[in-house]
């Protein structure tokens, strides 16, 4: 049993579900803030510098909670920080991005057909395009355009439209999408670690040494997490989007980006106007259910083929191996009624995950993951529908441990 794969394999699992539950706090404190700063009262009588109170019920008992629009006259004892549910999502972010595009590049980062480079090249442009991204955002910030939020978001949705293309261009589909929304829960990130605490923390140390805080940090801060806010959906979807090969494997999946981040937005104005108390903008569910048709129509455009793709030495070691020619046998009959260019199961329109598995390459590519889904566990196929025999997946893995 080749035990590295294994573990690797539920190390990528476990720093996945750390992920998922670090990023649940960290958008749940966020929406909760966010609706509760909009829907704030000011009603007469409230203390010196109260920009406005709520009360809410929740749990068997009633919350009585007041903002102050700088600080109040003096900290109590004990301050309670929302910032780690932040800097957790993002450090299990980038250790997964590691453990799965880093580490597993030739298979999952670099499409040869779209750009051939080795796999450091291919890990530096990623560092350096989410590195940069957080630069040039936070410099448009404290720019004379930051004074404008419309303005300031129709330029940052420029720049997050040319990356959508530009990842594309470089990247396979699935990691163009990740990259996307790394790209984009990076700046999100650094405003809480960079802009917001920060400027949270001089206002506490100018409170302790009887300074009057400059109320321009809170300004900024809350400007940048109403960016937060409003970037969050299409986050979600893009760091769930390597489940839906319609979005990131087709002609125009720079566009579907696109048009996310729109939907993302029109949602949360949706439910920001609600909270605020200004209205029900419904038409914002229309408009996102248009651009949702549209994405759908987009999807189906066939993709532009660009040559076969070059087959590495790991590969080449696969397909040289004894045995390949009994696994093309299993893989052929077992899997690739589904996993296909033009899938035969009833019911199953496109390769799952857009993995095709129908030709000797791409079995080769997918040697890992036919292991560990087909060989080691009885993940595929699902319920054993095309009923794979146990002797045929001692075969899988005998295969790749021989093999790598």
């Amino acid at each position: 049993m080749n035990d590295f794969a294994v573990i690797w394999e539920w190390l990528s699992s476990a720093v996945r579900w750390l992920h998922v539950v670090t990023a649940i706090a960290w958008i749940g404190s966020s929406f909760y803030f966010i609706a509760l700063d909009l829907g704030l009262v000011k009603r007469p009588g409230l203390p010196e510098g109260v920009s406005g109170e709520e009360w809410q019920v929740h749990g068997g008992g009633f919350y009585h909670i007041q903002k102050y629009m700088v600080a109040p006259a003096y900290l109590p004892e004990h301050l309670t920080w929302f910032k780690w549910e932040s800097y957790s999502t993002w450090l299990s972010g980038f250790a997964l991005l590691a453990i799965v595009y880093y580490a597993g590049a030739d298979l999952y980062l670099i499409d040869r057909n779209v750009l051939d480079v080795s796999a450091p090249v291919a890990i530096l442009i990623s560092l350096a395009s989410i590195s940069l991204g957080w630069l040039l955002y936070d410099a448009l910030c404290k720019s004379p355009l930051g004074k404008s939020d419309t303005g300031l978001m129709l330029v940052l949705y420029a720049i997050l439209v040319a990356m959508s293309w530009g990842y594309t261009q470089i990247f396979t589909g699935r990691a163009a999408f990740l990259h996307l929304g790394a790209f984009t829960a990076t700046i999100m990130s650094a405003n809480v670690f960079l802009l917001i605490i920060p400027n949270q923390k001089i206002v506490v140390a100018d409170m302790n040494a009887g300074r009057t805080p400059d109320p321009k940090l809170g300004m900024q801060a809350k400007q940048r997490s109403l960016h937060n806010n409003y970037l969050t959906l299409p986050v979600i979807f893009l760091m769930l989007s390597n489940h839906y090969p319609l979005a990131f494997a087709t002609r125009f999946n720079w566009i579907i980006a696109s048009l996310v981040f729109i939907i993302g937005v029109l949602i949360r104005h949706f439910f920001n106007t609600r909270h605020a108390r200004k209205g029900n903008p419904h038409w914002t569910w229309a408009a996102a259910t248009i651009l949702f048709v549209i994405i759908m129509w987009l999807s189906t455009v066939p993709q532009i083929l660009t040559g076969e793709r070059r087959i590495s030495a790991t590969e080449e070691r696969f397909i040289a191996s004894t045995h390949f020619p009994a696994v093309r046998d299993t893989v052929m009959g077992r899997c690739a009624m589904c996993h296909a260019a033009e899938p035969g199961y009833e019911g199953i329109h496109a390769a799952p995950k857009d993995v095709a598995l129908d030709s000797d390459a791409a079995i080769a590519a997918h040697a890992r993951e036919i292991y560990l889904q087909a060989g080691l566990s009885h993940a595929m196929p699902p319920g054993n529908v095309s009923g794979i025999t146990e002797d045929e997946r001692r075969l899988l893995v005998t295969w790749f441990e021989e093999a790598r």
